[in-house]
């Protein structure tokens, strides 16, 4: 909306453009006097009052953009604080990470050592129980040869002993016998003897 001293600066021009030339001139118009008077006395008049609302919207003009600037100040302030927190945030989440790895790191690496530990006392004692075990093995088979050679050994003197003592009593019998049963017999216990040695 435009302001009375527009309207009447307006209207001034309009006036002047219909006024009529003086003869024989191209640029000196003619007037009436009082109408022109008229539209100054008024625009006299309106500009004071023009130039104190001009003022007032300045000054409105002013505290609005001061209030904006404010307002802008407290924005960028806010969003400073944001910024310097979600920094904060970031360092310390990234220090938390940093952290978990590092957690993590030592617990694998805790774990690993556990691990070989374990796997080289396991060796060890599957080294140890194998070797403990075929020592036993080896002195069950000595016990075993021994016992062999032990057993045979008394084996032998009791078929021996049993032969003597079989030959004994064939010969007893043998003198209570004929000479010619007696001979066979002699000579059975012989062959006896001598099937029992192969079987031996």
């Amino acid at each position: 909306m435009s302001s009375r001293i527009e309207q009447l600066i307006d209207e001034i021009e309009e006036y002047i453009d219909n006024c009529k030339y003086k003869a024989f001139s191209t640029d000196i118009i003619m007037v009436n006097k009082a109408e022109i008077d008229d539209l100054l006395r008024e625009l006299r008049m309106k500009t004071p009052e023009e130039i104190k609302r001009y003022q007032k919207i300045i000054s409105n003009k002013e505290a609005i953009l001061n209030d904006a600037r404010q307002k802008a100040q407290e924005l960028l302030n806010d969003a400073a604080v944001q910024t310097n927190e979600l920094i904060s945030e970031h360092q310390i989440m990234q220090q938390a990470y940093a952290q978990a790895n590092e957690i993590v790191e030592m617990a694998t690496k805790q774990a690993q050592d556990i691990l070989d530990n374990a796997t080289i006392e396991a060796n060890n004692v599957k080294s140890a129980a194998m070797q403990y075990t075929d020592s036993i093995l080896a002195n069950l088979e000595n016990i075993l040869k021994q016992s062999i050679e032990i057993s045979t050994r008394d084996y032998n003197a009791l078929v021996g002993n049993l032969r003597e003592i079989d030959n004994v009593v064939t010969a007893n019998r043998a003198e209570l016998m004929p000479p010619e049963e007696a001979a066979e017999q002699i000579q059975s216990a012989d062959n006896s003897d001598t099937d029992n040695i192969d079987l031996i």
